[in-house]
């Protein structure tokens, strides 16, 4: 199913934090593996011969590498009401449909029976810098941490209902959850379709990591005092489109937005509450 670098493109920390963003913060409008390694059970037209779809994924004994780039726009921080265009470079490989690796770290499949599947997840939380943001000044910096999570899905055709969870060490110390629906849909043998709808849940960690102010982070930056506490976050919808060029060359273009709530919109860190994104990248399979 379609489902976090400065001067050296591939190697600086400004695009390492768009794929975070892209991946952790905006997840909706993810470009993981399996946006890319796509697997033929989604596609239920029978052209006469292979879809360029097909094509595109027609081993699974060994590794698939795509690499690519693109640039994808996005609010200064989550809650910011200005924006930032970043590049966006990637490179994913998969194996034996089993493993994933793509920059955000693994995706390991544990079980997969009839219509669920269950895998691992392994990555990273890029943490965030009070100079992401005006307001963020005399906040302080929330560290990067290592993620490890789990998710669970049911698939229905072009339809995948999931829930995962990913526990972050070091940085925030948070757990973040999401529940959610997306629905991929081929249009003809070049063009997919996507859409997702999920809601985030976080627990008290992360919660006052990003949206909280302490006495002290008050005393330095003038915001009032806050407790974030635990409960749902945000809500996330997205619209994608993929186009096959050829065999190899992709486009997949993505639009979303995601609704802070709660705890998370009252902040005072929180200048927006509505958080649109987009994407745009280009793929090579070799």
């Amino acid at each position: 199913m379609f489902a976090k670098m400065d001067s050296g493109i591939f190697a600086g920390r400004a695009s390492l934090a768009a794929m975070a963003i892209l991946f952790s913060t905006y997840p909706e409008i993810a470009f993981a593996a399996d946006a890319i390694a796509v697997n033929s059970d989604d596609f239920a037209l029978p052209p006469p011969e292979p879809s360029r779809f097909a094509r595109f994924q027609q081993k699974l004994s060994d590794w698939h590498v795509v690499v690519g780039g693109g640039a994808i726009i996005v609010p200064e921080y989550e809650g910011s009401d200005k924006f930032k265009i970043m590049p966006v470079p990637f490179v994913t490989a998969t194996f034996l449909d089993v493993v994933t690796i793509d920059p955000t770290g693994a995706n390991i499949a544990v079980y997969k029976q009839d219509r669920f599947e269950f895998s691992a997840r392994l990555g990273y939380e890029m943490g965030r810098d009070e100079d992401d943001g005006d307001r963020l000044r005399g906040l302080g910096d929330i560290g990067m941490g290592a993620t490890v999570g789990a998710k669970a899905a049911m698939n229905f055709g072009p339809a995948q209902i999931f829930a995962q969870l990913d526990k972050t060490i070091g940085g925030s110390d948070g757990m973040v959850g999401r529940v959610g629906v997306e629905v991929n849909q081929p249009l003809s043998q070049s063009l997919m379709i996507g859409a997702s709808a999920s809601a985030v849940f976080a627990d008290e960690n992360h919660m006052q990591a990003y949206f909280g102010v302490t006495a002290e982070q008050s005393a330095r930056s003038g915001l009032a005092r806050y407790d974030a506490g635990a409960g749902l976050k945000r809500a996330d919808f997205s619209i994608s489109a993929t186009y096959m060029l050829n065999q190899n060359w992709m486009v997949r273009g993505e639009a979303g937005v995601g609704f802070l709530v709660g705890d998370a919109a009252d902040s005072p860190i929180v200048v927006e509450k509505v958080q649109p994104t987009g994407m745009l990248l280009v793929g090579y399979r070799f």
